[in-house]
């Protein structure tokens, strides 16, 4: 279709957006590339026409040159420091986004922008706060809930459009399009853009309004590559207690003052998530965060007042109702892949509850549960959707998800809080890492670790994998290099219900990290890509052994790894960790619990759920039963890593083809491994800070931020 060159947006636009129209091809596909310029895209439609005009908006990239050249050859450590931790900050507040402050006011923008009274058709917007993104990214069409300005992504606008093409619904307060015709605009807008991308999956991100209208969308179009993700869908309205409130509406006198703001309180719907939430910062950033959202309040309350008047929220009430049973009746004909996102502190719907409904009835669903949030989750403070996202391996820029070329690597904010929530058992474990340098002289650090990939880490797998999060941290803190595990795939499974442990709990942390299930394909790829590998042969067989099997490898006869890591001339580092230990005792192992009948019957369920590993492969390292080891806490000793010398296979791919070959290396790299264990095992003995009292001792005369010494290499 060829552009008409028409915009339905007023005169004046709101700054959150910015106009300037331009012509598309007359194949009615945009001349945008989302790789060699920083343009934004804006659209806009009317609730009769598909989209008329595609405008392209140069914003540049604001950023000044980091060059000077006046700077001096040599900088003080101080002056270092001081400018890292300056880029930090710059970062944080990059990603923080904007706030429930901006939302405001550019709601306050938009409404008198819409024609001076709020008025005109819904039409779809592109924010300018999305950055340059990725090539191929998918389309995220954003549906708003009861307010409808569109605006409820304003947090997260500039992380999204990052890796996503970003248009927002916006239908203005004295909008009065019925909920079949919304339904049939956002029809029309993803069948077009399906047609010019059919191999490119298009997101409906929607909130209680907009879930339903989303549901509804991709119940009617099976036939398109849709992905759900709902928060708090209102799909629950009719057990609401904002249903009662239609006919109080309807008869209630005008002269009295009832809009939204004098039926919900602030601190319910936008407040209270943030409440609880600052409750875990610090006292002193809790009560300035606190005092900050009170003075904003009336503010807040006045603005959700204009967004929302009197005759607005009927209609929007009665809208909801309508949706709620229009999305219901058609929930069987969604087969769209769908995350749900409920918040446990919803007041005006019950959506945990209906979380798990819908999770029981829609044929593709998962749901993870937000405890402590409200009902506008999209707008509260340290909820970030791009990780969430990230975290349940949502994001895909084609038919099918790729483990390794749609991940997202971690961003700085991500980083921070893997290691904050993970400080405890750091701080318990003090986690102690040795390498070996090229020439064999063995230091305390990660020093010795190849900088470059294709890298191989070679190791023992403690119980239930405790020396995980601390080496993977550490290697961020110190290296900057993100190690990307091979892990089982049960770690990337739908379990019915009952049957595991909560996912979002065990396995998202360890997805959003950048594990891959294991198989050639994946290894292959990521050795490709130069990555830093982390492999564990011994898989679960190790992470799950028995009384009396500490520190013994169960690695398969043949070689798995040695013939790829050959091809793309990856180093192996052989690496031990040993301290599991010292920080519990195994009570109950797998033989305990297959003589207890209920536990023999829950493995031999789980076990038969996952996905099965090694195929053909016989004795103890094959498919292991999955269970979960009952163990006694014991007072924390200390965790110890020795990374051996990197072996090279650059230039010996011609030689490890022959089986023979590649099977001695293989044993090499095993007994380099058992080397290490043996190692720190004798070594630690030597430790006289491996008890947590004794380092407690020694920082209390250092000083906590102090390194806590250990054993003489």
């Amino acid at each position: 279709m060829a552009s008409t060159g028409v915009c339905l947006f007023p005169a004046r636009l709101p700054s959150v957006i910015r106009q300037e129209l331009t012509s598309s091809s007359s194949s009615g596909k945009s001349k945008f590339n989302p790789i060699s310029t920083p343009f934004r895209r804006l659209a806009a439609v009317s609730t009769d026409h598909t989209p008329t005009s595609l405008t392209t908006v140069n914003i540049g990239n604001g950023k000044a040159s980091e060059k000077d050249a006046h700077t001096t050859t040599t900088k003080s450590a101080a002056e270092t420091k001081r400018q890292a931790g300056q880029e930090e900050k710059k970062l944080d507040a990059e990603e923080q986004g904007l706030s429930l402050k901006d939302y405001f006011e550019q709601a306050k923008d938009f409404i008198s922008s819409d024609g001076g009274g709020g008025g005109g058709p819904p039409r779809w917007f592109s924010p300018l706060g999305c950055g340059s993104r990725l090539d191929n990214s998918p389309l995220l069409l954003f549906l708003p809930g009861i307010d409808g300005t569109g605006l409820g992504l304003t947090r997260h606008h500039q992380k999204l459009g990052k890796i996503f093409d970003v248009w927002c619904l916006h239908i203005p307060v004295k909008d009065r399009t019925p909920f079949t015709d919304l339904v049939k605009l956002v029809e029309r807008t993803v069948r077009s853009e399906h047609r010019l991308a059919p191999n490119r999956p298009i997101y409906l991100v929607g909130e209680s309004l907009g879930a339903c209208l989303a549901l509804s969308v991709a119940a009617l179009n099976p036939d398109i590559d849709l992905v759900l993700i709902l928060a708090n869908p209102a799909t629950s309205f009719s057990k609401s207690q904002l249903q009662p409130l239609i006919p109080l509406l309807q008869v209630i006198p005008d002269s009295l003052p009832l809009s939204l703001p004098h039926i919900v309180s602030s601190t319910t719907g936008f407040l209270m998530g943030n409440l609880v939430t600052g409750l875990r910062r610090p006292l002193p950033q809790t009560v300035e965060k606190l005092s900050r959202d009170l003075l904003a309040s009336t503010s807040y309350l006045s603005a959700l007042g204009d967004i929302l008047p009197r005759e607005t929220l009927l209609w929007k009430l009665q809208m909801i109702r309508s949706a709620s049973q229009y999305a219901n009746s058609r929930l069987h004909a969604v087969k769209a892949e769908t995350l749900i996102l409920s918040s446990g502190l919803d007041q005006l719907l019950p959506s945990q509850a209906e979380g798990e409904r819908l999770k029981r009835t829609l044929a593709k669903c998962e749901i993870r549960t937000f405890a402590n949030r409200g009902h506008f989750l999209f707008l509260e403070d340290n909820f970030d959707l791009v990780t969430v996202i990230k975290a349940t391996c949502f994001y895909r820029r084609s038919s099918t998800h790729d483990f390794v070329t749609d991940y997202i690597p971690l961003t700085p904010s991500e980083v921070k809080n893997i290691i904050e929530s993970n400080r405890f058992l750091t701080m318990a474990t003090s986690p102690v890492m040795f390498s070996t340098l090229a020439d064999g002289k063995i230091v305390r650090g990660l020093a010795g670790i190849p900088s470059e990939g294709p890298v191989l880490f070679v190791g023992y797998h403690m119980l239930l994998g405790f020396e995980m999060a601390p080496l993977v941290i550490q290697m961020f803190e110190e290296r900057n290099i993100q190690l990307r595990g091979i892990a089982h795939p049960m770690m990337f499974m739908k379990f019915r219900e009952g049957k595991f442990p909560d996912p979002s709990i065990i396995f998202d942390t360890i997805r959003l990290l950048g594990a891959v299930p294991v198989s050639g394909a994946n290894l292959y790829k990521l050795l490709s890509t130069k990555s830093h590998v982390l492999l564990y042969p011994g898989g679960v067989r190790e992470a799950l052994h028995r009384k009396g099997e500490e520190y013994k490898l169960f690695w398969p006869q043949q070689s798995e790894f040695v013939r790829m890591a050959a091809r793309f001339g990856a180093k192996i580092v052989p690496f031990g960790a040993v301290g599991e230990d010292d920080i519990g005792e195994l009570l109950l192992d797998y033989n305990d619990q297959m003589r207890i009948p209920p536990l023999k019957k829950s493995i031999q369920e789980v076990t038969d759920e996952v996905a099965k590993v090694r195929i053909g492969v016989g004795g103890e390292v094959g498919n292991q039963d999955v269970h979960l080891p009952g163990i006694i806490p014991k007072f924390p000793g200390r965790f110890y890593y020795y990374f051996g010398k990197p072996i090279e296979t650059e230039g010996r791919k011609q030689e490890l083809r022959d089986r023979e070959k590649a099977h001695e290396l293989y044993l090499q790299v095993k007994s380099e491994v058992e080397d290490c264990l043996a190692y720190l095992k004798e070594k630690r003995e030597k430790d006289p800070y491996r008890t947590l009292l004794s380092r407690i001792q020694y920082q209390v005369r250092h000083g906590f931020t102090s390194e806590i010494p250990t054993f003489d290499i």
